[in-house]
C-alpha cells in the first residue's frame, strides 16, 4: 500500500434517480453499497473516512468517521473532496494525499490507489479512466491543493469536478474491463442499473 494516503468515500449525493433513497444503503449482493466501498478501499489506504451529509449514526456499522460538507449550496463531489482534504490535512498526521472513490461504483479496481500512485509524483494529480472516459471522482490528490479547491468553489463559477481537475493537468490512468466484460467504473444511478448488474455482482465482489 502506498504510504501517506487516506481514502475518502464520496457518499454525499442526493440520489434523485434512485427515488431519493440514499445510494450508500442500496443493497447489492446482500450488503449496502457503502459496505462494498469500505471493503474494497480500506486495504488500499492507511486510513479511511466517509464524506456524507446524512446522519452520522447511519454509518455507525462501518466504524468510520463521517466528514460533512462545509460548502454551502449544491457543490457536488467537489464539496466532499474538499471536506476530505481538510479533514486529512488537519486531523490525519502523516497523510499527504487522499484517494477518492464514489460510493455508487462497487467494482472499482482493488489496485486503484497503487496504480494512481505509480503514475505520478507525490505532488501531482491522477484520475482513473476506462473505455476512453475519465472518472474524476476516482482521484489521487495532494492535500496542498485544498486551498486552491476552496478558492475555486468560493469563486461561484463551475462546480464540476472535471473543470477543477483540468487546472492541475491530471494524469489519466486507464483500467481495462474485467474478465466478464464489465467496466470497473460502472456506477449505479437508477433501479435499472442495479437490476442490470445484480446477476454478476456476487462473483465480482468475491462472493458466492
Amino acid at each position: 500500500m502506498p504510504a501517506g494516503i487516506a481514502g475518502i468515500i464520496l457518499a454525499g449525493g442526493r440520489s434523485a434517480r434512485m427515488g431519493g433513497i440514499d445510494k450508500a444503503f442500496v443493497q447489492l449482493a446482500g450488503r449496502p453499497l457503502i459496505a462494498h466501498a469500505v471493503a474494497r478501499l480500506a486495504p488500499q489506504v492507511s486510513m479511511l473516512a466517509i464524506s456524507a451529509n446524512g446522519p452520522p449514526e447511519s454509518y455507525a456499522t462501518q466504524g468510520l468517521l463521517v466528514v460533512a460538507d462545509t460548502v454551502r449550496g449544491s457543490a457536488g463531489p467537489l464539496a466532499g473532496i474538499l471536506a476530505g482534504m481538510t479533514w486529512a490535512r488537519d486531523r490525519a498526521p502523516g497523510v499527504t494525499r487522499i484517494a477518492t472513490v464514489a460510493v455508487d461504483t462497487p467494482f472499482f479496481p482493488d489496485d486503484l490507489v497503487a496504480c494512481l500512485a505509480v503514475a505520478v509524483g507525490s505532488g501531482d494529480v491522477a484520475i482513473a479512466g476506462s473505455r476512453g472516459r475519465a472518472h474524476p471522482t476516482f482521484a489521487l490528490l495532494p492535500l496542498d491543493l485544498a486551498d486552491d479547491l476552496a478558492a475555486f468553489l468560493a469563486a461561484g463559477g463551475s462546480r464540476r469536478a472535471r473543470d477543477w481537475l483540468a487546472r492541475h493537468d491530471p494524469a489519466i490512468v486507464d483500467f481495462d474491463d474485467g474478465p466478464d466484460g464489465l467496466d470497473p467504473f460502472f456506477n449505479i444511478n437508477t433501479p435499472s442499473d442495479l437490476a442490470a448488474i445484480a446477476g454478476c455482482a456476487g462473483p465480482r465482489l468475491g462472493e458466492s
